[in-house]
């Protein structure tokens, strides 16, 4: 949620922000005037109630009919303040609901434009030349015994798979990597809920534009989250973090969930866009002065984790009209995929500023006051593309696929051989 007082102080620079994602610009007016409304409202309110306050220190003192008629007035009086709490209170509920449509207020140096407007920062490594037709990852994948898509189709319907012997040991390397390297630098490793309720999805940001992709349990109203951001994110909600602990950093390891509606025959082969998946997700609550610092510093750690995959990537920022309602600007890692001849997103890093810690309540103490946390996310790794690429790029031409040193201590191997 946008902080009222920027948007009150700086409406153009919110008009221009929403017209830079593509989304609705007449919000603002509506926000603003229902904002006014509710401070019409609560001013009415308080007048009533310091009227209240006063004919109840008279009635404490009068006596005979004198208190008679002061106990009738307040009684009258009593009758409008309720009436006038009633009136506040649906006034604030409307003038919130206005300011929870607005998203984010980009960052001035985020590329303008939609989706394909991204800017590329910086490639890192080549892509190889192959001297042989190389395999794509689901050829691979039965070569080595590692990834079922049929089967899983079978049990769970479209966009499902079995991850089986060195796909599952792959797995379980990539999740031991990033925890370990994540906890070395700092972060607290956490295996979150990956059922949450109404306020942590809505408060993350994931009710509005992504609610599509979202899976809802509406019997017991919970929902299924389709990162750890999610849950990360609202653990600390409704609290007051110790200024002196930031940044506070989680490495979060879940199962993910994701509905993958409107990208019907978009990516059908294969691992790369599905349904379910484990994912290690880095999560940072820190002071709003070094948010940009800390994007910065995810960056690189997700970098670093590419780099030790020794997979060839591009660094790109994310244009304004592909950002998340919640971040104000965006990273993404995309890992070259050999057979698709392009290159593929593997993780990203947001930097959603105080937006969903003003949604969620979260506080630290500065300067004797209470002022709202900064909060960032980014994926360290996405298991299946992360496999998907490792495939790829590591395969021989007898389809067996050399692992990368990093994850050689954690496998036992040098090499996956053909089954």
């Amino acid at each position: 949620m946008i902080d009222i007082k920027f948007l009150r102080e700086n409406p153009d620079v919110v008009r221009a922000s929403q017209k830079a994602r593509g989304e609705d610009v007449s919000i603002i007016e509506k926000a603003l005037a229902a904002d006014e409304i509710r401070k019409s409202a609560l001013d009415q309110f308080e007048t009533l109630r310091a009227e209240q306050n006063l004919l109840s220190k008279s009635v404490a003192t009068a006596k005979g009919e004198e208190k008679a008629t002061l106990l009738e007035s307040a009684k009258a009086l009593a009758a409008k303040v309720k009436e006038a709490d009633v009136k506040r209170t649906q006034c604030e509920a409307e003038a919130k609901a206005f300011i929870m449509q607005i998203s984010n207020v980009i960052d001035p140096q985020a590329p303008i434009g939609k989706e394909e407007d991204f800017v590329v920062i910086e490639n890192v490594g080549k892509p190889r030349v192959f001297d042989f037709e190389p395999k794509d990852h689901v050829e691979l994948g039965k070569l080595l015994g590692a990834i079922d898509t049929e089967r899983g189709a079978k049990v769970a319907g479209s966009r499902s798979y079995y991850l089986t012997g060195v796909g599952a040991m792959l797995e379980f390397a990539l999740v031991n990597y990033a925890i370990t390297s994540a906890n070395k630098a700092g972060f607290t490793p956490v295996i979150p809920p990956v059922l949450v309720n109404p306020s942590a999805m809505e408060g993350t940001g994931f009710l509005g534009q992504a609610a599509e992709n979202v899976y809802h349990l509406e019997k017991d109203d919970v929902y299924l989250v389709g990162t750890s951001e999610v849950p990360l994110a609202a653990m600390h909600m409704d609290e007051i973090l110790v200024a002196e602990k930031l940044p506070m950093r989680y490495a979060g390891y879940s199962t993910c969930f994701r509905r993958e509606a409107g990208t019907y025959g978009k990516d059908t082969r294969g691992i790369i866009r599905v349904h379910q998946f484990d994912k290690v997700e880095m999560f940072s609550f820190c002071h709003p002065d070094q948010a940009k610092e800390e994007h910065l510093r995810l960056l690189q750690w997700e970098k670093d984790f590419l780099n030790a995959m020794e997979i060839p990537y591009r660094v790109i920022d994310v244009a304004s009209g592909d950002l998340g309602s919640s971040a104000n600007r965006k990273f993404d890692i995309e890992a070259w995929i050999p057979t698709q001849d392009a290159y593929r997103e593997v993780t990203s890093t947001s930097n959603c500023t105080e937006f969903q810690a003003r949604r969620l309540n979260i506080r630290f103490k500065d300067n004797d006051a209470t002022k709202a946390v900064a909060t960032l996310n980014g994926t360290l790794v996405a298991i299946p593309r992360m496999i998907v690429a490792i495939l790829e790029n590591h395969q021989n031409a007898d389809g067996t696929v050399n692992i990368p040193a990093a994850l050689q201590p954690f496998l036992g191997t040098k090499r996956f051989e053909l089954v």
